[in-house]
């Protein structure tokens, strides 16, 4: 795999297709595309996943609330492409129960929300990871010993999936580079090229991470899928006087994490919050747990989103009322993250909560030719990618692209780590595979760990360690993140920062206690040796993740 500076040299030239944008969507549409045998180009202008990818509430689900509002076809393409997932990426896409407890008074009593459970079933035509079952009292109270039982009548158990969403849109992008396409972190997009006719044929794109100046990249179809900053990219090519409408209504979602001994929880737990009602998940994970999530409207620039005080005490609230004999406070909460839905603005409707707006997407082609993919969500976004693709192979044809193209099969081809997976998807023996890879070097809970991290590309992690020892130094104390994970991630994952590294190749951000601060500077110090850093460039990289930090504890400074 090419480095991130050497994408940047591959870029330039003409393409059939210029992708804006390193979320899940893009990612995806260059892996369709170039799968399909289109020339492809990706930019991004920080990292992939950088923006709402790695900032979802980390599950591929079929949205159980959308039958509420009666969105079956939603529900049905949501459970069938959770199947396809969890064959793509089984390291990645595992089976979670979700608890839903009933209690006196709720909103909805146990025979409706059974039927909706029946009706969720049968829509994933019974192939969900497991069939749902309904639980009495004491069953919950064996399962799920925190949940408040006051009142308990009850708890159907259903079962979804989670995932690491933005190991999810990496491996995306690298199978899309493993086919052909370039893709580029680092490289934003400074106006589109226009040709004689006013349509787009490509854009100027400037290096941020390399200084390296720009290059104009000429391409047949521009595609805009930047997520929350869809409406500032259709801004980039607006005449003054007829600016674009705005698309979206982004609204603005919060999760904490806190240690699992806080607040132990087995499965994931369905919450009402107990002022508004909004559903919010507690959710296990490993030795974390984390809670979410917040839906409220979001005005100003999307990189500066952030957890507030008053983000923090709600879902804190929401948890000591479900878990009464585990109440955690501020001082309990580890990291925050914030995140940004790309929804697509609805009608103007009185009244119009934020969570009423639909998660549909919308493809949308401008009269200067820019085809831009708006709304969605993560667990629908191999199919939305193809939809997008569709209206591009339209476009090329009608420019007179004689293109033959053949099938992308994207819903048969496992993603990188999936390749060679086990088929009774046994994780332990892929950690026992791996640490037999390494001679032994590795601990079986780091083992275990590249495993479910990287699928089986956790093998030549493991053989970077038995070549070189050192590289099994774990880098936090105690936890399984290892050194070698920083050296993989510079030369096979397009690392180019250690905010790269820290949040979205690894998840020290979220799950260490001190967030990674401790190993900021040997992290550096490892992706200068393998990407020619000087010290200023470590210090510079190294301060930027601490910002992060400081970001993401910023509600912290307002409860002083």
């Amino acid at each position: 795999m090419a480095t991130r500076r050497e994408m940047w040299e591959r870029l330039g030239g003409d393409v059939d297709v210029l992708v804006v944008g390193g979320g899940i969507t893009g990612t995806g549409v260059a892996r369709d595309a170039v799968r399909r045998g289109l020339s492809v180009a990706l930019v991004e202008m920080n990292d992939f996943a950088y923006g709402t990818s790695s900032r979802s509430s980390k599950l591929v689900h079929g949205g159980l609330r959308y039958l509420e509002h009666g969105e079956l076809a939603m529900v049905f393409e949501s459970v069938s492409e959770r199947r396809i997932l969890m064959d793509l990426a089984p390291h990645l896409v595992n089976p979670l129960g979700f608890l839903f407890p009933v209690y006196k008074g709720s909103r909805h009593n146990l025979f409706v929300i059974n039927t909706g459970m029946w009706l969720y079933d049968g829509l994933s035509l019974f192939r969900s990871p497991k069939i749902h079952r309904n639980l009495k009292p004491k069953d919950v109270a064996e399962l799920e010993p925190a949940l408040d039982r006051d009142g308990l009548k009850g708890a159907p158990l259903y079962y979804d999936c989670s995932t690491d969403d933005a190991r999810l849109t990496l491996e995306t992008a690298l199978d899309a580079a493993e086919q052909g396409a370039t893709v580029c972190t680092g490289a934003k997009v400074k106006r589109f090229l226009k040709g004689d006719d006013g349509r787009i044929n490509g854009a100027l794109v400037e290096d941020t991470l390399g200084g390296q100046g720009t290059k104009e990249i000429r391409a047949k179809v521009v595609i805009n899928a930047t997520g929350p900053w869809t409406d500032s990219t259709r801004a980039l090519s607006s005449i003054p006087g007829q600016e674009h409408k705005k698309v979206l209504r982004p609204t603005k979602g919060v999760h904490i994490v806190v240690e699992a001994s806080k607040l132990p929880v087995q499965h994931a737990v369905v919450c009402f919050h107990p002022t508004d009602e909004r559903v919010l998940f507690a959710l296990p994970w490993g030795d974390r747990t984390y809670i979410g999530t917040t839906d409220t409207d979001f005005e100003g620039d999307p990189k500066d989103v952030h957890a507030t005080l008053e983000d923090v005490d709600y879902l804190i609230d929401a948890s000591n009322a479900y878990f009464p004999n585990h109440q955690i406070a501020r001082a309990d909460v580890i990291a925050t993250w914030a995140g940004l839905r790309p929804l697509v603005a609805p009608p103007q409707k009185a009244g119009m909560s934020e969570s009423d707006v639909s998660r549909e997407h919308e493809i949308l082609v401008g009269r200067d030719g820019l085809l831009t993919i708006a709304g969605g969500k993560l667990t629908t976004y191999r199919r939305m990618a193809g939809e997008v693709v569709d209206t591009a192979v339209k476009l090329l044809r009608l420019q007179g692209d004689r293109c033959t193209l053949t099938p992308s099969h994207t819903d048969e081809n496992p993603l990188p780590g999936g390749q060679g997976w086990p088929e009774n998807d046994d994780h332990a023996e892929v950690g026992k595979r791996v640490r037999a890879a390494s001679e032994d070097r590795l601990d079986e809970d780091v083992a275990l760990h590249l495993a479910n991290t990287y699928g089986m590309r956790a093998l030549v992690v493991a053989k970077l360690v038995k070549e070189d020892p050192g590289l099994g130094h774990r880098l936090v104390p105690g936890r399984p993140e290892i050194l070698a994970q920083v050296t993989y991630a510079a030369t096979h994952e397009l690392a180019a920062s250690v905010c790269d590294v820290m949040i979205r190749r690894t998840q020290l951000f979220y799950r260490d206690v001190d967030q990674g601060l401790g190993s900021v500077d040997a992290v550096a110090h490892e992706l200068g040796r393998r990407l020619g850093w000087d010290d200023k460039t470590q210090r510079r990289s190294a301060d930027a993740y601490r910002a992060e930090v400081a970001l993401s504890r910023r509600w912290r400074d307002e409860a002083r």
